[in-house]
């Protein structure tokens, strides 16, 4: 009975996503515009009451823009800027704080990832326009939300023996398991979508049964599988699924449905269906060959027409350099990575393929590129040893990261956040 009454809840929050037009994101576009003709500390945004200053925005744009950040670097910075007061406002009722060794240690951290020293990259960003006090803030309120989060959430993390004995079971090296799934795209590319998603997916992570989540795909989700119920047909080996969602599933009984996982432009949710386990030796540490060629135009008829068009052209991923001759050459990428450091989506769609088959499910630049996506082969990259620590830090931090992850989603769809 408890799973029908939250699938009953659905359809008012399914009724404000579908009904999400153009003209909310035409209305936060305004707002922006309308605070950058204000003063340099007019508030574009107010989070509980806490304002995000229209400086603070710029001065973020900026760090973006110094980072090579891709995509809508204002609406990115809005969004995180907003994400930050929700982490730095709990963290505070938390009794959490972040004092001056620990603050300059996080901003060495950071520079150290780009083979500098602080004072070096303090110095680099200033040349750019960004202020030393708009970085510092950036990672003392990620310093902050890391120490609540452990404090608050790492008791509830239970990662057993069994199951490291099961994760090795289904990756081990004498057997393996591969599993169908379903799956849920909310979509978070604007301000009211990402509001409404959030508050919409924890109570599509409570659904339990099958009939329950594949109605919900039909009406919520934005992802291909949507008329199938989010179906996912193809059988997937554990090897083949993103890093951020394998630990997850190894974990789960036929039925469960995972928290929500934020991936590019969206919240993914998964109920594993079927599991099967292999006696053959899996393939392991796989490497995947694909291609992403770059369509203008988006989801517009004119640009599916032309995947269609490739579609019926390309048998193999060698024929799209002969679709892409004498254009740019970022118009066609060509990678062969390993699963871990393949984008979590881009990952996701290829686990859903053979070779030689293609998918046209994603986009970039905001909708305004559409990629026709082809798997080229998969190969084995080697073997590992079974380390059984490594194994239990990586299902503790997947488990940590959906509780966190759910956690900010609960501050979202609980706070005051309007655009005066």
């Amino acid at each position: 009975m408890r799973n029908l009454n939250v699938l009953n809840a659905l359809p008012r929050l399914g009724a404000r996503l579908a009904a999400v037009p153009a003209m909310a994101a035409a209305l936060v576009a305004a707002s922006v515009v309308g605070a950058m003709a204000g003063g340099l500390f007019t508030p574009v945004t107010y989070v509980n009451n806490d304002a995000i200053t229209n400086f603070e925005l710029n001065q973020r744009v900026l760090l973006l823009e110094t980072l090579r950040t891709p995509g809508d670097l204002r609406k990115e910075a809005l969004k995180r800027l907003v994400n930050e007061r929700l982490q730095r406002q709990a963290a505070e009722q938390g009794g959490v704080s972040v004092n001056a060794e620990d603050l300059k240690a996080g901003v060495d951290e950071f520079a150290k990832r780009l083979d500098m020293t602080g004072d070096e990259f303090l110095a680099m960003l200033a040349e750019k326009g960004v202020a030393a006090d708009s970085f510092r803030d950036f990672v003392r309120a990620g310093l902050a939300w890391r120490r609540l989060v452990r404090a608050k959430l790492q008791p509830k993390v239970s990662v057993s023996e069994a199951d490291i004995d099961r994760a090795i079971e289904m990756q081990g090296r004498e057997g393996s398991a591969r599993v169908q799934i379903s799956e849920i795209f909310l979509p978070i590319n604007t301000p009211r979508n990402e509001e409404i998603s959030r508050e919409l997916a924890p109570r599509i992570a409570a659904l339990r049964t099958q009939e329950e989540f594949a109605d919900a795909a039909r009406r919520f989700s934005a992802g291909s599988t949507r008329e199938q119920g989010g179906r996912v047909d193809r059988w997937i080996p554990i090897s083949e699924l993103p890093s951020l969602i394998r630990p997850i599933v190894l974990t789960m009984r036929p039925g469960e449905v995972t928290e929500p996982v934020e991936i590019p432009n969206a919240l993914a949710i998964f109920q594993l269906r079927s599991l099967q386990e292999l006696k053959a030796p899996p393939l392991r540490n796989p490497v995947i060959d694909y291609a992403a060629y770059h369509i203008d135009g988006g989801r517009s008829p004119a640009a599916l027409a032309r995947a269609a068009e490739i579609r019926g052209r390309v048998d193999s991923c060698d024929d799209l350099y002969g679709v892409a001759k004498g254009q740019p050459p970022e118009v066609l990428d060509r990678s062969a990575l390993p699963v871990s450091e393949i984008p979590a989506d881009v990952a996701l769609e290829l686990a859903r393929l053979d070779p030689g088959e293609s998918s046209t499910a994603l986009t970039r630049a905001d909708g305004r590129t559409l990629v026709f996506l082809m798997l080229c082969s998969r190969t084995a990259k080697g073997t590992d040893e079974i380390d059984r620590d490594k194994i239990r830090q990586q299902l503790s931090n997947a488990q940590l990261s959906a509780l966190a992850e759910a956690y900010l989603g609960e501050l979202r769809a609980n706070a005051d956040i309007r655009t005066p």
